[in-house]
Formats: structure tokens, C-alpha cells, sequence
């Protein structure tokens, strides 16, 4: 398997879109993972017993303390011992209309822009569909203007979250007078299947929750825009690899696609991204002081910290939000990059996102403080 890539001249005086705010939003239901547990184990099938026993074990490891739900538990137990599709994505498409409004929201109020001066809305998710699509809605929902731009983004997974700040990047360049809102919204509840016992969805049952989060960002500095400089981006596809991570979609809906090879597979190629990258700007992994790394799961953060040699406190932020939210899919770097937003490094320190997602892709973007 062979990798190429194409050399790129980037101007170190020219600065990049900044972000301004980001604001998170989570359902009000939330549990203890030892409670998540009791409750979806005890509905697994009867004839599984050493599935119920591993997904014990997989979930007690999963570096989790509590996830958010989508509804109050018993309600969810109902919903997904049913395969219905149809009433899952309706309970989707509210929870989701309502949680991206209440993170844009906050973001918008954090920048002190009003909805009126965004000139475009970007969203990603993966764990639904909507026609018309969810920035759309909200538009009209939010009183944005009629030619605000929009822009879905569907199927990049859990990269989702960076590959909307590098869209937002690539906009905000050619857009430098313009603020654009992303939105990321994720509910890896409604997804999980009762009747599945394959090893993946054990694994999922055990690691994924709920949220969304909204990033404000301006075109060019400007007072009110505290946050770190989106400098440049970078994408590194991985062939035959289709099957790795993502969904089988069918009349049930969303069936998870999580194999084992993941942690290898980011442990192999995710040093050879990082440093293709940040070679570019003349940078080694020893000098990023902040790492925005996607909560995949104990196993993957392990895997990152190997491969690039990162000190025991580098992911530290991962795995706060790992513990209190669990892997939310796109909005985990999202939510590590909130975290970072509060205890900021010294100003030009540069820091990478960092995540992983179907393709399989390694998604990146180098921020400076």
C-alpha cells in the first residue's frame, strides 16, 4: 500500500481564520456508564451469555464515567429494542434541531454576533438523516438570513468535527470578511441496536453518547475572537480500508462497522499524517503544546500517544472528556477543544486536531494560540 502526497507552500504572514467561540449542548439525561451497563446488559438475549459477560468487561474498561441520552432511559431501552428506523430518526431530528439551536445559540452569544451576520452555517453528523438538512432548518428556525450559505456535511464520522473546521478554514480564506458558524450534533444512542451482538456494537454500547457543539469563527482577527488561529488543514486517506470504520445501512437503519484494526491502523499512519504535516510548517510533534485528539476509545489514545511519542499528560484533555461524555463521535473534538478554550497555552503556541474516520482518514488542523 503505497501513500503520496503533494508538497504545499503556505505563508507563515498570512493569518488564518480565527475562532471566536464554541459552545456545547448536551440532552438532560445523563448516567453513570455502571448504570448504562446494568441496563443494556440485561437486555441483551438470553442465548448470549458470553456476550453479556464481554460487554461487561468492555464497558467497565472503556475509560468512561457517564454519557448523556437522547431520552430517559426506559424510553430508550423501548426505542432501541425495536428496529424501527423511521421512529428512531424522527426522535433524531428533534432532539437534534433543538440541541444545535441551543449550541449555536451560545456560541453566537459568546461572539457577540447575531444571527443576522452569519454568512454561512456548515453542519455535520452522522447519526441521522434529514431532508432538508439540518443547517437549513435551522436557518429558518433562527431568523438567519435568506443567502446564508449552507453547507451539510454527512459521512465523515467521528473526523467529522475536523473536517468542519478545515471546511470552515477553506471558507473563512476565501471568505476573509465573512463569520461562519459550524455545528456538529451527534446522537450515537438512537444508532445502537438491542438485537446486535457483534463485537462492534458491544464496543459501541459501551463507549458512545450524546451532544453538539457550535464553533463561531471570523475570516480575519478582530476584537472578540479570543481563540487560537485555524492555520491550515490536512486530509490522509487510506486505501482499502472502506470497511474499517462506519455504517451498514439498511432497512434497520444505521448497523456499525467498528473493526478490530482500528488502534493499528492509527498507530500506524497517524505519525506518518502528523509528520507529512507539520513538516509544511517546519514543526516536530515535540513542539505542538496543545493536542486536540478525537476520544476514540482507550486503545486508540493509546495507540496516538505511542506513535508519536507524546508525553503521559498530552491527551489529558481527551480523556477528561472521554470520561464525562464519552466518544461523541464528530463533537469530541469539538468538546476537547472547549476544554482547551479554558486554559489556553501562551499565545503562538501551536496545537492539532487530530481524528479519525471512515475511509479510513485521518483528519487534521493546525490551530495557533
Amino acid at each position: 500500500m503505497t501513500l503520496t502526497t503533494q508538497a504545499r507552500i503556505t505563508d507563515p504572514q498570512t493569518h488564518g481564520p480565527r475562532l471566536a467561540a464554541l459552545h456545547t449542548a448536551f440532552p438532560p439525561y445523563r448516567y453513570a456508564q455502571s448504570e448504562l451497563t446494568a441496563a443494556l446488559t440485561a437486555r441483551m438475549p438470553t442465548q448470549s451469555a458470553a456476550r453479556t459477560h464481554l460487554a461487561r468487561k468492555v464497558q467497565s474498561n472503556a475509560g468512561v464515567g457517564a454519557r448523556h441520552m437522547s431520552l430517559p432511559l426506559d424510553e430508550l431501552l423501548d426505542l432501541i429494542a425495536e428496529d424501527d428506523f423511521t421512529q428512531r430518526n424522527r426522535i433524531w431530528l428533534d432532539t437534534a434541531l433543538d440541541l444545535g439551536q441551543q449550541s449555536i445559540t451560545g456560541a453566537l452569544r459568546t461572539a457577540g454576533v447575531d444571527p443576522q451576520q452569519v454568512d454561512a452555517l456548515f453542519s455535520t453528523t452522522v447519526t441521522g438523516l434529514a431532508v432538508p438538512s439540518l443547517e437549513t432548518r435551522l436557518a429558518h428556525r433562527m431568523g438567519l438570513r435568506q443567502d446564508v450559505k449552507r453547507i451539510p456535511l454527512f459521512g465523515s464520522g467521528c473526523a467529522g468535527g475536523a473536517v468542519g473546521l478545515a471546511r470552515l478554514h477553506d471558507y473563512l480564506r476565501a471568505h476573509p470578511g465573512h463569520v461562519a458558524v459550524l455545528l456538529a450534533v451527534e446522537l450515537c444512542s438512537l444508532a445502537y441496536r438491542q438485537k446486535d451482538t457483534s463485537m462492534a456494537n458491544v464496543v459501541a454500547g459501551g463507549l458512545f453518547g450524546d451532544g453538539a457543539a457550535a464553533v463561531v469563527a471570523f475570516g480575519t482577527h478582530r476584537p472578540g475572537a479570543p481563540g487560537p488561529e485555524l492555520t491550515d488543514t490536512h486530509s490522509w486517506l487510506i486505501p482499502d480500508t472502506e470497511d474499517i470504520l462506519g455504517w451498514d445501512i439498511g432497512s434497520h437503519g444505521f448497523k456499525i462497522l467498528l473493526a478490530p484494526e482500528v488502534p493499528t491502523l492509527t498507530e500506524e499512519y497517524v505519525p506518518k499524517a502528523a509528520h507529512d504535516f507539520l513538516n509544511r510548517h517546519g514543526l516536530t510533534p515535540s513542539q505542538i503544546g496543545s493536542w486536540i485528539v478525537h476520544g476514540g476509545g482507550p486503545k486508540v489514545l493509546t495507540a496516538v500517544e505511542q506513535a508519536l511519542g507524546l508525553p503521559p499528560q498530552a491527551l489529558n484533555l481527551t480523556r477528561q472528556s472521554l470520561a464525562a461524555r464519552g466518544n461523541l463521535s464528530s463533537v469530541s473534538v469539538l468538546d476537547v477543544l472547549h476544554r482547551a478554550l479554558k486554559s489556553p497555552p501562551p499565545p503562538g503556541t501551536p496545537g492539532l486536531v487530530t481524528a479519525m474516520g471512515p475511509g479510513f482518514s485521518i483528519e487534521q488542523v493546525l490551530l495557533h494560540w
